[in-house]
């Protein structure tokens, strides 16, 4: 018989240690195993002929071996066979060993932003060290380009519009208002710049567990990260666990002529000081949409040319809704429009379409996002990722090498904030000797175009695709009491389910606000409410979620002759 001595990384009490070697006892092959907690080290018997990766493979996720270097191996421990140390031995589980008997964890984190954050809390609260290692801002994408401006420059684009023009025109004296987009963008700014130092920085600063190098990262090895400081020095950063979190940018397409001109992606455009006379958006998904509604409203022109429908992912009833929404508004939508050649002079941008010319002041290119993985050198620590570098993660945020883990937009989960912040929290979790997934079963998902755009679980062909028989009803809101009282009757909920049962299944709505009433839809799919059981909830009068209830009642009622909160 021979032996080999390894250690383990994700132990944190005694009580680990048993779980570590009941899953290796249940090895073929494998006699006889002890773990030291203390020691972090792990001995087995005739694991000569098995291969680490058969090891590691039956372990819990929060735990993974590695060789132990022969200048590390110490005898193992002997105790006495006396009373007291048996008492010790039932005890391990139960006690805490002295701080210092074994080194805290060390976790390094690729990026600031939701992700990043959300891990480096939760391991810094597990006792972890944590080093975040960022290249560009603090707090990623959305505090610093993604959602944060881009709402304020919405709500400052609606505000404009109803200042023009609102329902209410007719005893409310309406002009057009003089917008300084300059003014308008430091005000933006200012607030991000806030919320980057009170959520991001100082957080940071504040906890003595987690460190931040600036710098460019990339893997030298399984373990260690080499680190290309800003000051152009370079440092070796070595980890127990690391979290991949290095978020996604837009992805500029590959058309004839684009290369080279000063073409906008939402980057530019959020901190764009002057609005252009004529703006054309190549997209015709969120980013397109959102801030292409918004410079309408603020004073551009605007021709949207898209390569599919709108929000071609989602059922065809909201692409169709949103197209006319938006041509009544003012703006040009051309659809199945594929751009084939760019052409850039004297400040004015020149498109060839399918058989038509669209020139304009400026373009912005909107047509889709790219995981920031290139230069990690993913493919040397054996991480798996999609042809568009997405990394694949499992729901316990793992990749293919098990002690690296991703979360955000840098993996193949929904590009949310609230799911990347999620994921980042659970694998921390996992990373330091939990084991807790991430449900993605019931993710809600809003457009913030104004009627907004919200939706959550199955769409009708989506859930025909996963073979179940649907049932469903589409309520416009003329049928909405608070719209009527709005005389904005823009819109409709559409509701999804399963023909036999009656159990919900999705959710789609175009509506003001409608971002506000798909939580309610969420809990209720959660929850695997039935339409009938949604129907008899009580929903306050006079609010946008109580068409939920009108859009439920749909399936067996004429609600149009309902009376008002009528039961």
């Amino acid at each position: 018989m021979s032996e080999i001595a390894l250690r383990v990384t994700g132990m944190t009490c005694a009580d680990c240690a048993s779980h570590v070697e009941r899953a290796l006892i249940a090895v073929p092959g494998v006699k006889k195993v002890k773990v030291a907690y203390p020691e972090a080290i792990a001995r087995v018997e005739d694991a000569a002929a098995i291969s680490l990766a058969s090891l590691n493979a039956a372990l819990p996720r929060a735990y993974a071996l590695k060789p132990l270097p022969a200048e590390e191996l110490t005898p193992e421990p002997t105790r006495p066979n006396s009373a007291v140390s048996k008492a010790l031995d039932v005890l391990g589980g139960l006690v805490k060993p002295r701080a210092g008997s074994q080194p805290p964890l060390e976790i390094a984190i690729i990026g600031t932003g939701g992700a990043a954050m959300a891990a480096a809390i939760t391991a810094a609260e597990q006792g972890a060290n944590v080093t975040l290692i960022e290249r560009g801002a603090i707090g990623g994408t959305c505090v610093n380009i993604g959602c944060v401006p881009s709402k304020i420059m919405i709500r400052a684009a609606h505000i404009a519009h109803l200042r023009k023009e609102s329902s209410f025109d007719i005893g409310i004296s309406a002009s057009t208002p003089h917008v300084d987009r300059r003014a308008l963008v430091f005000q933006q700014q200012a607030r991000v710049e806030k919320l980057r130092a009170t959520k991001y920085q100082a957080i940071i600063d504040g906890n003595p567990n987690i460190t931040l190098l600036r710098g460019e990262a990339r893997f030298k090895d399984a373990n260690t990260l080499s680190i290309q400081l800003r000051d152009g020095a370079a440092q070796l950063v070595r980890f127990d666990r690391a979290l991949i979190a290095t978020g996604a940018s837009p992805a500029v397409p590959d058309v004839p002529g684009l290369a080279g001109t000063p073409v906008w992606t939402s980057t530019e455009a959020l901190i764009a000081e002057e609005l252009p006379a004529h703006l054309i958006v190549y997209g015709g998904s969120v980013v397109a949409l959102e801030l292409s509604q918004a410079f309408l409203r603020l004073g551009s022109r605007v021709t949207l040319i898209a390569r599919s429908t709108l929000l071609s992912k989602e059922d065809p009833l909201i692409g169709e809704t949103l197209k006319g929404l938006l041509e009544q508004e003012g703006m040009r939508v051309l659809t199945h429009k594929m751009v084939r050649h760019v052409t850039h002079a004297q400040e004015r941008f020149t498109l060839d379409l399918d058989g038509e010319t669209v020139t304009g002041d400026q373009l912005l290119v909107a047509t889709g996002r790219r995981a920031n993985t290139v230069g990690l050198n993913l493919d040397a620590i054996g991480v798996t990722t999609k042809a568009d570098g997405a990394i694949v993660v499992d729901d316990h945020m793992r990749s293919s090498a098990q002690h690296i883990f991703a979360s955000g937009d840098s993996t193949t989960n929904p590009e949310y904030v609230y799911v990347a912040a999620a994921g980042g929290s659970r694998a921390a979790t996992n990373m330091t000797g939990g084991d807790v997934a991430l449900d993605l079963s019931v993710v809600p998902g809003v457009v913030f175009t104004d009627p907004q755009v919200a939706t959550v679980g199955l769409s009708e062909v989506q859930a025909q695709k996963a073979g179940l028989a649907t049932n469903s009803r589409v309520l416009t809101l003329d049928n909405v009491p608070r719209a009527l009282v709005n005389f904005d009757t823009r819109g409709f909920i559409k509701m999804v389910a399963e023909a036999h049962t009656g159990r919900i299944l999705g959710v789609q709505a175009v509506a003001p606000e409608a971002g506000e009433l798909i939580q309610t839809a969420a809990i209720a799919i959660r929850a695997k409410m039935t339409i009938a059981e949604l129907s008899a909830q009580l929903f306050p009068y006079l609010t946008m979620v109580e068409g939920l209830k009108l859009c439920a009642q749909a399936f067996t009622k004429d609600v149009k002759q309902l009376s008002c909160c009528a039961a």
